[in-house]
């Protein structure tokens, strides 16, 4: 997989280097970039299957950055560096696979770097309920975070939803609740089978989607197993999750 670095800053790029040198993976830093121009004539000129872009580097938004790399005949992954950790709207790009908060991490690097080799080596044309046979022999079978001083671990079947929670994401799980710093677009991207996105902010373990349920004022909740907990389902999702829905119970009458 080779890698190209896209930052105003030098100190960040050096950065990221190191911790790209230091990292094992079949990668390779294959050039460094400034603006975002100067990053585009790269992946034009020659083969850049992901692109660590700075969300705020001048001179251009983030989202259009993303916009203007996935117009090109070979379009790259693209991981946003950001400051903050908020939310991007150029998270919902089809080819921004997460982002990595400042200072980065080197854990957090190779889980994005492994996420990264997944979508460049599958694309983005898997259906609906399939899931390419590289994504499910290499994904993650658990998530990880310090709390209160020790690791945390939540077996990826025991989540019942994901919700973002500022520069978080809030896992809700079997066993109560976890705050680990994925995105969710990572979550949606690697597990597409598992998880379905119901608002901006929230993706349901589909296994545990028992309904809808909706109120008097005329929003709809989402029902789930295990949990007393009901989430609204945005106006913009809400097809899509009645559909899942009915092909669910179409393939359990079926059976």
């Amino acid at each position: 997989m080779r890698i190209l670095l896209v930052d105003d800053e030098f100190p960040t790029r050096e950065c990221l280097r190191r911790l790209l040198a230091d990292t094992d993976g079949g990668h390779e830093l294959a050039g460094e970039a400034s603006d975002v121009w100067e990053a585009i004539e790269h992946c034009r000129t020659e083969p850049i299957d992901l692109v660590l872009l700075d969300s705020q580097i001048s001179g251009m938004s983030g989202a259009e950055a993303a916009r203007q790399l996935a117009t090109l005949e070979r379009p790259p992954t693209v991981v946003f560096l950001t400051a903050n950790g908020e939310s991007s709207p150029a998270m919902v790009e089809r080819r921004v696979a997460g982002s990595l908060l400042k200072p980065i991490r080197r854990e957090r690097l190779q889980e994005i770097l492994r996420l990264a080799r997944i979508l460049s080596a599958s694309g983005d044309d898997r259906h609906d309920g399939a899931v390419d046979a590289t994504l499910k022999a290499t994904r993650r079978s658990k998530v990880s975070a310090r709390y209160r001083g020790k690791v945390c671990t939540v077996a990826i079947p025991d989540i019942i939803y994901l919700q973002a929670d500022q520069k978080y994401v809030n896992v809700r799980h079997l066993g109560g609740e976890l705050l680990v710093d994925d995105s969710l677009r990572s979550f949606e991207q690697e597990f597409p089978d598992l998880f379905l996105r119901i608002h901006r902010n929230a993706l349901v373990a589909r296994a545990r989607l028992s309904g809808l349920n909706r109120q008097p004022d005329g929003s709809i909740l989402a029902e789930l197993l295990d949990c007393e907990e009901r989430l609204p389902v945005s106006r913009r999702h809400l097809a899509e999750v009645r559909r899942w829905l009915q092909q669910r119970d179409d393939r359990r009458r079926l059976c």
